[in-house]
């Protein structure tokens, strides 16, 4: 039998608030995370602007020597998991660990530690490379670490798909519990790769925005948007099967109801222009769910600010909603985050799920000038209340052609 899978708890490290409160108040107020980047010089660099993780302080969640014995990423995925456990007041002692499982990816991992890494060898010698560099940088630690800091010994999995990740991470989450596997599960993504190498990938990739002003430099569906903004963070949810919520007691957020996955077998950093494969996928999500696409009532796009992303993902909104396409309120979050990459789907997903409760649906900020080619309702700059919305899509569409969609339901009694 399938069973019914809900969200009990929430954690969040963004560039809006390392707390799921301070991240979700900024999105309903429309504040801009992005700033000029504070992590190193960037007088020889085009891009001058992210959207880093401010005033977070990672001892709050562990000692200084698991600090230092992490990535920053991991960091970000161990405290945002930590939030969450406690939001959900599950208690491993009366649970069985077995049966609770833990699927948290990151799109790039310790990018940070490679770098300086490579750095020391090229400098030192290989003598002096760390002998935590390959616990550091490989993207599977962060599940790793949360699973033993929480002592959950079932299913522990870092799935790698870009910017899709923390998307099909949860996604995956969700069937587990769905079919079976699992009667819970600490789920999301986790992303730090603001650093020299990582921007100076990204820009000579042509992907990011090179405005000198940061408030005005991400703004998705614009005519004039021109690049992403790199974002750090993490944001993990617990899933659980509803039974088991109940019989302890839990509180619930929301409901997981959908999931669609699919590739676009294309190119390997473009989306396909005619949005075939994310439709696929925001189909197969809403057919899940067991609606139609007249009962959407929001949808969080990628919308991450490029020519082609935004352009492209409208096209699929159209595809697959056809008609009810030009009556579904839609908002990039990343106007106000950054692109998180493989946490973006995560952070995004606790979007949906407190825009349900809440009924306020969070805006595209910077939202000036109408593209022919991005016609729909992007929300644009302030948020708009919603108290009957039931139904949510988080879209996440990744390099290498990764689409991957989760569809929530408002919960009611």
């Amino acid at each position: 039998m399938e069973r019914r899978v809900v969200i009990t708890g929430l954690g969040a490290v963004t560039p809006l608030g390392s707390t799921v409160e301070q991240y979700w108040q900024g999105l309903k107020d429309g504040v801009c995370g992005i700033d000029l980047i504070q992590k190193f010089d960037t007088t020889d660099y085009k891009v001058k602007v992210a959207a880093e993780v401010k005033d977070f302080d990672a001892e709050k969640y562990m000692n200084k020597k698991d600090v230092k014995r992490n990535d920053l990423y991991a960091v970000y995925g161990l405290a945002a998991a930590i939030q969450a456990f406690e939001d959900s007041g599950m208690d491993m002692e009366k649970a069985d660990a077995t049966r609770v499982g833990v699927i948290v990816g990151s799109g790039i991992g310790g990018l940070m530690t490679m770098q300086d890494q490579v750095i020391r060898m090229h400098d030192k010698g290989p003598s002096r490379v760390s002998p935590l560099f390959i616990p550091m940088t490989i993207s599977n630690m962060a599940a790793g670490n949360i699973a033993i800091a929480l002592g959950a010994k079932g299913t522990c999995e870092n799935i790698v798909t870009a910017c899709a990740t923390g998307t099909n991470c949860i996604g995956t989450a969700y069937r587990d519990i769905k079919h079976g596997y699992l009667d819970a599960c600490i789920t999301g993504g986790a992303e730090a790769s603001i650093c020299e190498i990582g921007v100076s990938g990204f820009t000579n990739l042509t992907a990011l925005s090179e405005s000198p002003d940061p408030k005005d430099a991400c703004k998705p569906f614009d005519k004039e948007r021109n690049g992403f903004v790199m974002g750090d963070g993490a944001g993990i949810l617990i899933l659980e099967e509803l039974e088991h919520a109940k019989a302890r007691g839990a509180k619930i957020y929301g409901e997981v109801v959908g999931y669609g996955a699919t590739g676009d077998a294309y190119h390997m950093t473009a989306p396909c222009p005619d949005g075939e494969g994310a439709a696929r996928a925001m189909k197969l999500a809403m057919e899940e769910a067991g609606i139609t696409p007249e009962q959407v009532d929001y949808i969080n796009a990628h919308g991450t600010s490029t020519h082609a992303n935004d352009a492209g993902e409208t096209a699929a909104i159209k595809l697959a909603f056809g008609e009810s396409a030009k009556n579904v309120p839609i908002s990039s979050t990343k106007s106000m985050t950054g692109h998180l990459l493989g946490a973006a789907g995560a952070i995004e997903a606790i979007a949906c799920v407190k825009a349900l409760q809440e009924g306020i649906l969070p805006p595209t900020i910077n939202y000036k000038n109408p593209d022919e080619e991005c016609d729909l309702d992007y929300i644009p700059n302030e948020a708009r209340k919603a108290p009957e919305a039931t139904y949510a899509l988080s879209n996440s569409l990744g390099f290498g052609g990764h689409n991957g969609v989760l569809c929530f339901k408002k919960w009611t009694e």
